[in-house]
């Protein structure tokens, strides 16, 4: 049996929650284009990106919690390479809370707020990208060697406990799409036996209706 201290996290699941930011800000403008005229759809759409953002939020905030923090005591060589994420989350803030209140104003005012959004989107996008590929390349090789298992494993913990959108479900279906079939295999086998039944009930049928209709542009 392989000591505790030996055992160390997958911390593949960081570059998965990445790809779906990238992949949602990526499809906005065609999604925003989507939805001119349709305020049912305006209304879908825009309930889509408040969830995308609201788990930006909460995966920044648990990262800020539970992982920088970590890393600064115990790699203080790498100080430099933990405080450039730690700006980028700060430079990453305000084009957040303009992307929210963006969303928030093309879902009451229409169509003529929709670039605005777009823009607002887009910024975010920018913004962000390098940060994600800073934490993939610097990041989340320290923390393979010097996090444990149990101490990675309060990331997803903090979002599932705290993320303040309206669809866990939507979270955890882009996360699993974006994983091989193996990993979706394994990720079900470790989840607790009460969520997977309400993941296979519940959270995957309405994740497969909302995401075919959300990506239905024409």
């Amino acid at each position: 049996m392989a000591e505790a201290s030996s055992i160390r996290p997958d911390t593949s699941d960081m570059a998965i929650a990445h790809m779906s930011f990238r992949s949602s800000l990526a499809a906005a403008p065609g999604l925003i284009r989507s939805a001119v005229g349709d305020d049912h759809r305006r209304t879908l759409i825009a309930n889509y990106y408040v969830n995308v953002l609201a788990f930006l939020e909460v995966h920044h905030e648990g990262e800020e919690e539970f992982l920088f923090p970590l890393l600064l005591e115990r790699v203080p060589e790498h100080r430099e390479v933990v405080e450039l994420a730690i700006e980028q989350h700060r430079q990453v803030l305000p084009l957040l809370a303009a992307a929210k209140a963006a969303t928030a104003r093309w879902e009451s005012d229409g169509d003529s707020a929709g670039p605005a959004l777009a823009l607002a989107l887009g910024s975010l996008e920018e913004g962000l990208s390098a940060h994600l590929d800073h934490e993939e390349a610097a990041i989340v090789p320290l923390a393979t060697e010097h996090v444990t298992v149990e101490e990675w494993e309060a990331l997803p913990k903090h979002t599932a406990a705290n993320f303040k959108g309206d669809k866990i479900w939507l979270i955890l279906g882009l996360g699993r799409e974006n994983r091989t079939p193996q990993q979706r295999a394994t990720q079900l086998d470790r989840w607790p036996p009460k969520l997977r039944e309400w993941w296979e009930a519940v959270g995957e049928p309405s994740f497969n209706v909302l995401i075919a209709e959300v990506r239905q542009t024409s």
